[in-house]
């Protein structure tokens, strides 16, 4: 007798689950993150109760959609520091992630919420990408290629600020602000004082 945690889903429940992630792909991408879970089960052509069982919560939704972009964008921060410098390797992430974040109109700012929520589901990600920041920006600051008031919770915050103007403006604008930002962090530039 096979145990019930090893089998492997009914093709139909299998189904279900795709066609509701490709509808939450379609529906999100249009709509950003806070768009009707209702329209996202009628996309997919499934009642809204089979949404719920197979995600009880919009962040379990989006962290089953986000599963294989995750993984993806933690091989390119663990490999980052064997590609460049240190201050390359700190920029390539803040590049990656704020490209990451804006996949979804308000997917940057369910990420920042879930950081310190234990109980969302995107949290173990939230919890990596802030483990790969910090050792990145670690490896910068042991150079001296950033600034010494420049702390993690900094470079979150200014990932997220890039993901949120790329929803609001031309990408090529987006990223030269995200210069900018990169370059703020750099040593030598004196702290404004407020």
């Amino acid at each position: 007798m096979s145990d019930a945690r090893t089998r492997r889903p009914r093709a139909d429940a299998q189904r279900n689950h795709d066609r509701i992630l490709t509808a939450a792909d379609e529906v999100f991408s249009e709509q950003g993150t806070g768009a009707s879970l209702e329209r996202i089960a009628r996309q997919a052509g499934v009642a809204i109760g089979t949404l719920y069982g197979h995600f009880p919560n919009r962040r379990a939704l989006c962290a089953a959609l986000l599963r294989e972009r995750h993984k993806t964008l933690f091989e390119f921060g663990d490999q980052l520091p064997r590609r460049g410098s240190a201050p390359e390797a700190l920029a390539g992430w803040m590049r990656a992630v704020a490209v990451h974040a804006a996949a979804y109109r308000g997917l940057a700012a369910l990420l920042m919420a879930s950081l310190d929520d234990e109980a969302s589901e995107l949290h173990e990600a939230c919890e990596r990408m802030a483990a790969i920041t910090e050792a990145l920006l670690r490896s910068a600051r042991e150079v001296g290629a950033v600034r010494d008031d420049v702390t993690a919770a900094d470079v979150h915050a200014l990932m997220n600020a890039a993901a949120w103007m790329r929803e609001q403006v031309q990408v090529d604008t987006a990223e030269h602000v995200l210069d900018i930002m990169i370059n703020g962090l750099r040593a030598g530039h004196e702290p404004v004082k407020h």
